[in-house]
């Protein structure tokens, strides 16, 4: 409904000042509208709402008056924590019936003061939480007791030297805490990482790293490292490296599978007296089938996925056999063996020969090396382990070194950074036929400061050749 509102009487025009006729709803001066003007209301307030009341005048606080300086020049306290009277959460006074403690400025308890179970003089309503447990360690340091075990206590450091349970993992954070079966440490609650995430291996004869890089979420390769021996009793060292295909389903899974089912066909083969070049054609089939296997799941392990059935688990495959004198490589993708000659003098080579699209098009003569991994097609791989490859074609090769050396396992993740034997040559440690795991270590960190875009591997095999006439051409180290 609406409402009529009475014109009030306007002694002065708003816009001209000038006394308005009595009725006109427009100045007739200035033409100022008048009925534009709000009503005054009929009930006053007699006090502003925006106003608080005033308060009552409170009584001057008298502030106690400084003492003077001592002989440090250091002035006394104006306030001390006894001179102001208060009350604590519990309704206790701050001090005390007896004379404060003249240092701590805090008031003694009464020895007769009756104490009531349950009160708020109980044993739990005294705890203070910033009291120091040990006045005469923590006090002294300044710090507060730790419910954690202090790491600076000579206890907890021979507790950190102790060996751990075996078995048990102990936390990466605190080095200290059991981590339990949720992935966490129970001491201070820090989320381990995956396994995978970092992994490391050394025998005798070879060492192996991968990492799961600074870009991918999960590291997606794996190796497996092995040595055994032949029939004659000379050893055998066996390297080999998988990267899953990322564009895959589970391209973690069929790297691992790969990797540990050409491992076990190379240790099952070489002691029967296999060729090794033989054994190692074996191997990669071996490997195909393993990750073949993880497609044929029944449909019920693929609910989760509905288009796992359409995008078949794979990887590349890449693998080195140092046995008899001879040094035999594998590979079916992009994953790659260098020669580093011990002499860095010498000549450098890469092995293997990759099966991608940059090297078909450079293999069919339409471009240079250059020009073709300049091309953003460069790393599409033309051959792969997984029930979708067109046709598996094991590329497999012996050589027979005349010199001591070392041989470099690894996938695109680190020769990305090192492509060509030359840069391969240079970014291995001098020192690396004497310290393997120290040099796949230093390759792995040669990749994650050139951006670490991808999962990194590598797995070194030093080589060493006896001199003619030393007995075999060729041992393995």
């Amino acid at each position: 409904m609406s409402q009529s509102h009475q014109q009030p009487a306007l002694s002065k025009c708003p816009g001209c000042e000038e006394p308005p006729v009595a009725g006109d709803l427009f100045c007739g001066a200035c033409g100022y509208d008048l009925s534009a003007v709000p009503a005054r209301p009929d009930d006053r307030p007699t006090m502003a709402i925006t106003v608080p009341p005033a308060a009552p005048a409170a009584e001057a606080v008298r502030w106690p008056t400084a003492e003077e300086t001592d002989s440090s020049d250091v002035p006394a306290p104006v306030v001390r924590p006894a001179d102001v009277p208060g009350t604590d959460s519990g309704g206790r006074p701050l001090t005390g019936p007896d004379t404060p403690d003249a240092e701590s400025g805090r008031g003694a308890a009464s020895p007769s003061e009756p104490v009531h179970p349950g009160g708020p003089d109980s044993a739990a309503a005294r705890v203070r939480h910033d009291d120091r447990a040990d006045p005469g360690g923590a006090e002294a340091s300044g710090d507060f007791a730790l419910a954690a075990p202090d790491p600076r206590a000579p206890e907890h450091a021979a507790a950190l030297a102790a060996a751990p349970a075996p078995g048990a993992k102990v936390c990466v954070a605190c080095r200290s805490g059991r981590v339990d079966a949720d992935g966490y440490c129970e001491n201070c609650g820090h989320a381990q990482p995956r396994e995978r995430d970092h992994m490391e291996q050394e025998l005798d004869a070879v060492a192996a790293v991968s990492d799961r890089g600074l870009r991918h979420h999960r590291n997606e390769d794996s190796f497996a490292v092995s040595s055994t021996a032949l029939p004659d009793g000379s050893p055998a060292v066996v390297a080999i490296v998988c990267d899953g295909v990322s564009s895959a389903s589970r391209p973690d899974e069929a790297s691992a599978a790969a990797a540990s089912a050409a491992n076990e066909a190379l240790l099952e083969s070489l002691p029967r007296g296999t060729h090794p070049q033989q054994a190692m054609h074996e191997a990669i089939v071996a490997a195909s089938e393993a990750v073949n296997a993880l497609a044929q799941e029944p449909a019920g392990a693929r609910e989760h996925d509905a288009h796992r059935h359409q995008n078949a688990p794979a990887c590349t495959l890449v693998g080195a056999i140092m046995a008899g004198g001879l040094l035999i490589v594998g590979w079916v993708g992009d994953s790659r063996v260098y020669w580093v000659p011990e002499d860095r003098t010498q000549p450098t080579a890469r092995l293997t020969e990759d099966d991608s699209w940059a090297a078909q098009m450079v293999a069919a003569g339409l471009m240079n090396e250059a020009e073709a991994y300049a091309d953003e097609r460069a790393h599409a791989i033309t051959g792969w382990l997984g029930a979708d490859s067109y046709e598996l074609e094991p590329h497999t090769a012996a050589f027979k070194p005349d010199r001591p050396g070392l041989v470099v396992v690894c996938t695109d993740g680190l020769w990305n950074y090192a492509e060509s034997a030359e840069e391969m040559a240079a970014a291995v440690p001098a020192d690396a036929r004497e310290q393997p795991l120290h040099a796949a270590r230093a390759l792995v960190g040669h990749a994650l400061d050139g951006g670490g875009h991808d999962n990194v591997t590598v797995a070194l095999l030093p080589f060493a050749v006896r001199p003619q006439g030393a007995g075999s051409a060729c041992d393995t180290v």
